[in-house]
C-alpha cells in the first residue's frame, strides 16, 4: 500500500512540476521583451536630427517662426514616428518679400493656429529626395502634409512644389529627414481666407465717424480741414493758446490742443524733473509751489505732452525765502511769478552762454505775456534781469531731457514794471521839515524894511 502510495505520489509530483514549468513559460512569453518600453515611448532627439539641423541652419527666419508657433514638441513626435521632409523658404522671402500686413497677422497672439497651420503646410511626413520628383512629362505627385492639406510636386523645367521653385534641393540631409530650400512661402487656402476675413473686419471697424462740414460765416464756404500733424512734430498753435485762462476763470488747467492724444509722456517728465529738484537739494520751495501751492506742474505736463518744450529758471530756497507775504497773497500771484521764470524754448547752460557771448543781451520770451526776461554775460556766467532784481545762473543743467530744461538761479525775477512798484512801496520815508511861522510883529517889521529896500539883509524876512 505504501509502495502504491509512493508511486502515486511520485507520478503526481512529476505531473505537478511539469504543469508548473509550462505555466511559467507561457507567462514569461506573454511579458514584453523590453521592460523599459514605457519610458522609451518618449521621443529622444539626437544631435544628428533634422530638427536640430533646421534650428542651426541658415533658414533662421523659418526656425524663429517654428519656435514662436510652439511647434517643436509636435515636430519631435512626428520625427519619432517617421522621416519628414521640410520645404524651407529663403530668409529674404520671409523678411523682405512677405507682405508686412500678412506677417503682422501671423505674429498676433490670437492667430497662433493660423501660424501653426502655415508652418506645418511646409512639412511632409515622408522622405522625399530630389530624385523622387516626377518627370516633366509625368503628372504631378500629391502628398499630404502635417497640416492635413496636400501639396503637389511637379517638374516644369525646374522642380516645383505647388507654384514655388526648389532652389536648393537636398540642402540638408539627415537620417530622420531632409530640407529642401524653396524660393517663397507656401500659403494654404484656409490661412489666406482667414487673413482676408480678418482684414475685411478690421477695415470696417476702422472707419471713424466724421461730423458735418463746417461753413465759414464770413465767406459762406466750407472750411478746409487742417493739415494732419505728424507724430512728434512741433505743435501748430503757439504755446500761449494752450495755457489755462487763469486762476480767476479756470482753477484747473485746460488741456492743450489735441486733447489726450499726446505723443510725449509729459506728466512723467514733469514728475521726473520735480523729483530731481528735491534730490538735488536747495529747491524744495520751487517744487512746493509747482505741486502744492499751484497746479502748474499738471499744466506743464500737459504742455509737454502736446509737444511743447520748456526751460525753467528755478530760484533756490534762499531766494524764495526773501519773498514777502504780500507778494504771494494776491490772487494769481504765485502763478504769475512762476510764469515769468518759464521760457517756451529748450535752452541749456551752454546754449544760453554762447548766445549772450555772441549777442551781448538776449531777450527770452516767457509764459507771462508780454514780458521778456533779459540775459547777459556777467563774471563768466549768465545773468538774468537788471539792477538789484537780477539773478545769476547758479546751478546749470539740473535737469535736461530734450523737452524740459531746468536751470538753477540765485534770485527771484520780476518784470521791470513790478520792480519799480516794489521799490516805491518799500522806499525810505523822507521827513518833511516845515518852515517856522513868523509872528505878526515880525511881518510888519519885514514889510517896513521892504519898503526901504533893506529886507534882503535879514535872513528872517527871506
Amino acid at each position: 500500500m505504501s509502495a502504491m502510495d509512493s508511486h502515486f505520489y511520485g507520478v503526481s509530483s512529476k505531473l505537478f512540476l511539469t504543469l508548473l514549468f509550462l505555466s511559467l513559460s507561457i507567462s514569461y512569453a506573454a511579458l514584453p521583451q523590453n521592460p523599459v518600453s514605457k519610458s522609451s515611448s518618449t521621443t529622444q532627439i539626437n544631435s544628428n536630427s533634422v530638427l536640430v539641423a533646421l534650428l542651426d541652419s541658415h533658414y533662421t527666419e523659418l526656425a524663429e517662426l517654428v519656435e514662436k508657433a510652439l511647434l517643436l514638441q509636435t515636430l519631435e513626435e512626428a520625427v519619432g514616428k517617421h522621416n519628414i521632409t521640410i520645404f524651407a523658404p529663403r530668409n529674404e522671402a520671409l523678411e523682405r518679400e512677405l507682405d508686412p500686413e500678412f506677417k503682422r497677422f501671423l505674429l498676433e497672439p490670437g492667430n497662433l493656429k493660423s501660424l501653426q497651420t502655415l508652418l506645418m503646410f511646409h512639412i511632409v511626413p515622408k522622405r522625399i529626395v530630389s530624385r523622387d520628383w516626377p518627370a516633366e512629362s509625368s503628372p504631378s505627385f500629391r502628398h499630404p502634409t502635417l497640416s492635413n492639406h496636400h501639396v503637389h510636386l511637379k517638374t516644369q523645367g525646374n522642380r516645383l512644389i505647388d507654384s514655388a521653385e526648389i532652389v536648393r534641393p537636398d540642402d540638408v540631409v539627415r537620417p530622420d529627414g531632409l530640407i529642401h530650400g524653396i524660393e517663397r512661402l507656401l500659403i494654404p487656402r484656409s490661412v489666406q481666407e482667414d487673413f482676408n476675413r480678418r482684414r475685411n473686419l478690421r477695415s470696417i471697424s476702422a472707419v471713424l465717424p466724421e461730423g458735418a462740414p463746417e461753413v465759414d460765416p464770413r465767406t459762406h464756404r466750407l472750411k478746409k480741414p487742417a493739415a494732419p500733424v505728424p507724430a512728434g512734430a512741433p505743435p501748430v498753435l503757439p504755446i500761449y493758446d494752450a495755457l489755462a485762462p487763469g486762476p480767476s476763470l479756470a482753477p484747473a488747467p485746460a488741456p492743450g490742443p489735441g486733447g489726450p492724444h499726446g505723443h510725449f509722456n509729459g506728466m512723467k517728465q514733469v514728475k521726473d524733473f520735480i523729483h530731481t529738484l528735491l534730490h538735488y537739494g536747495g529747491y524744495n520751495e520751487m517744487a512746493d509751489i509747482l505741486v502744492n501751492l499751484t497746479s502748474l506742474a499738471t499744466e506743464m505736463g500737459r504742455l509737454v505732452s502736446e509737444g511743447y518744450v520748456l526751460t525753467v529758471l528755478a530760484p533756490n530756497d534762499e531766494a524764495m525765502a526773501k519773498l514777502t507775504t504780500d507778494q504771494l497773497s494776491e490772487p494769481g500771484a504765485p502763478e504769475q511769478i512762476i510764469y515769468y521764470h518759464i521760457i517756451p524754448e529748450y535752452q541749456t547752460e551752454e546754449s544760453m552762454y554762447n548766445a549772450v557771448r555772441r549777442f551781448g543781451k538776449v531777450r527770452y520770451d516767457t509764459l507771462r505775456l508780454p514780458h521778456k526776461v533779459v540775459a547777459q554775460e556777467a563774471d563768466g556766467s549768465v545773468k538774468f534781469g537788471q539792477g538789484d532784481g537780477s539773478a545769476y545762473l547758479f546751478d546749470p543743467d539740473i535737469y535736461t531731457d530734450g523737452r524740459i530744461s531746468v536751470q538753477g538761479i540765485d534770485g527771484v525775477l520780476f518784470p521791470p514794471e513790478e520792480e519799480t512798484k516794489i521799490e516805491k512801496k518799500t522806499g525810505p520815508l523822507v521827513k518833511a521839515v516845515s518852515k517856522p511861522r513868523r509872528g505878526k510883529l515880525l511881518e510888519v517889521a519885514c514889510r517896513m524894511l521892504g519898503a526901504v529896500g533893506q529886507e534882503s539883509h535879514f535872513s528872517t524876512c527871506q
